[in-house]
């Protein structure tokens, strides 16, 4: 792979598997020496081992994002281990398939937004001084489709809405520090929070136009794109990787139903 990201050095949460693995290896693969910050730290051992093996840069360390005391150590970690750092990655998330806001508890609520919603605010403002010493660079945060439309989940929503507030916010606070800002929205993705929900999966591919699910490679790439200078002009911007669900499945399904009824041409 090309090397667009050789000398750089970034956190990636929640890396120790699916989405974040992907993430830390494709950034690797393109020359970055990556962090994996993760609660799981087993996996999180297993990958930075794996990494290095293929001829990449990776360390582990454990990360309760929820924490201030936890960033503070990351941060520390890069500045001593790597000498600083260019790029934050906020994957790190859990979700909540409760359909009913009357049956979500509060105690949930707060776990989500503390790990999805609060551990990326946390990370921002822990990484973001040091982003800014090493002469800028990107922050990538993950949100996902259901903070881009309505959704039943109302806690896993609302955490995924605050991700866009957030990153414009701090797309606009940090850009006289040369840090650009920006989401990643994704759709169904094939990965262990997913679980063993074959319905689920079925139901949300078949609202994609491209029907079928994405790939942790297929949202890793997009954060590439995003953390190297390809992107060098964009911030502040929420990204759909989801198939076209979020701007075409409704209407694909309506223009499929009207399809099947007429054989005229649409």
């Amino acid at each position: 792979m090309e090397q667009k990201l050789a000398g750089k050095v970034a956190i990636i949460t929640g890396a120790a598997r699916g989405q974040g693995a992907a993430e830390a290896r494709m950034l690797a693969s393109a020359g970055a020496s990556v962090i994996i910050g993760d609660v799981l730290d087993q996996q999180g051992e297993a990958l930075a081992t794996e990494i290095k093996t293929s001829g990449g840069k990776a360390e582990f360390r454990h990360l309760d994002v929820a924490t201030e005391e936890g960033w503070a150590g990351i941060v520390a970690f890069a500045k001593t281990t790597f000498g600083g750092l260019n790029i934050l990655v906020n994957n790190a998330g859990v979700s909540l398939r409760v359909p009913s806001m009357i049956e979500t508890k509060l105690e949930d609520w707060n776990r989500l937004m503390s790990i999805n919603l609060t551990g990326a605010f946390l990370g921002i403002r822990a990484c973001a001084p040091l982003i800014r010493d090493n002469g800028g660079g990107a922050i990538v945060n993950t949100g996902s489709i259901a903070g881009m439309t309505g959704h039943f989940a109302t806690a896993y929503t609302s955490t995924k809405w605050g991700i866009r507030g957030l990153t414009k916010s701090a797309a606009m606070e940090f850009a006289p520090w040369n840090i650009r800002c920006n989401a990643v929205h994704p759709g169904i993705v094939l990965t262990d929070m997913v679980g063993e929900s074959a319905d689920f999966v079925e139901a949300m591919t078949w609202m994609a136009p491209m029907q079928r699910p994405a790939t942790p490679e297929d949202i890793a790439k997009v954060v590439l794109f995003l953390c190297c200078d390809d992107s060098g002009y964009i911030t502040g911007h929420d990204i759909p990787v989801d198939g076209g669900f979020t701007d075409a499945g409704a209407y694909r399904q309506v223009l499929l139903r009207v399809m099947s009824k007429n054989s005229r041409s649409l």
